[in-house]
């Protein structure tokens, strides 16, 4: 008897939380950052395809600029590369009116709130720019995000989804990643967290599946839409 009540009583939770990278994830962003990088680049006379760039987008910044001096052989002083992260901001928020909020990912993260699904924003942009996005996507300046400047190492590394698991509550094994490029992948990997790729950052899927994506969806609209597919039909209303 006392088996028949509990399962009676049983209630399926609404799912796995999920930890959302913003560039290229939630937020249109991708391109602008890679054209940021090259004019910041140009200045110190380090001439880059766009292409080139366009790989490393999603490393942490420190990361991304060593990864860039390996291909072209320069060396920069740390004044130099400090010169150049503040290049690259100023020439990222020079377009800034251009970001635009992805499709449909205004709607997953207001279907996911409503149904108490936890989430957080993990990037590895720096607070002063990523939380410029917070009004794209409908949200609060208290949304949950895990920026930057809040962990010692960024992607690939997994500091910056452990700790965004951490200040939701909940264990990343039970969380879902979900990214637009091969740093995220594998840096949900290391967080023992099952990866969602996105093709909205101009990552194949292909590359996404081999970064160890267990879905691959084409933006965040298509993944509320399928939303099923990953252990969410809550989003939905029905079971």
């Amino acid at each position: 008897m006392t088996c028949v009540s509990a399962v009676a009583d049983y209630r399926e939770p609404p799912g796995p939380a999920f930890l959302f990278d913003l560039d290229g994830t939630l937020i249109d962003s991708v391109y602008q950052n890679v054209i940021a990088w090259r004019n910041a680049l140009a200045r110190l006379d380090i001439d880059l395809s766009v292409w080139r760039i366009h790989r490393r987008i999603g490393m942490s910044g420190g990361l991304f600029v060593s990864a860039l001096l390996r291909e072209t052989g320069r060396f920069l002083s740390d004044q130099e590369i400090d010169s150049l992260m503040e290049d690259h901001a100023a020439e990222y928020l020079a377009q800034i009116g251009s970001v635009r909020a992805l499709p449909g990912a205004r709607e997953l993260l207001a279907a996911l709130t409503e149904q108490k699904v936890p989430w957080a924003i993990a990037t590895s942009g720096r607070a002063a720019v990523a939380r410029l996005a917070l009004p794209l996507l409908g949200l609060p300046d208290d949304a949950p995000m895990v920026t930057r400047d809040m962990v010692r190492h960024a992607k690939p590394d997994p500091d910056l989804f452990l700790a965004a698991a951490a200040l939701i509550g909940v264990d990343p094994a039970a969380a879902w990643v979900v990214g637009d490029s091969v740093w995220d992948l594998l840096a949900a990997r290391r967080a023992r967290a099952l990866g969602i790729g996105l093709m909205s950052g101009g990552y194949g899927r292909e590359e996404l599946e081999r970064a160890g994506a267990y879905r691959v969806y084409a933006d965040p609209a298509e993944l509320l839409a399928r939303a099923d597919e990953v252990g969410t039909r809550s989003l939905f209303g029905r079971g």
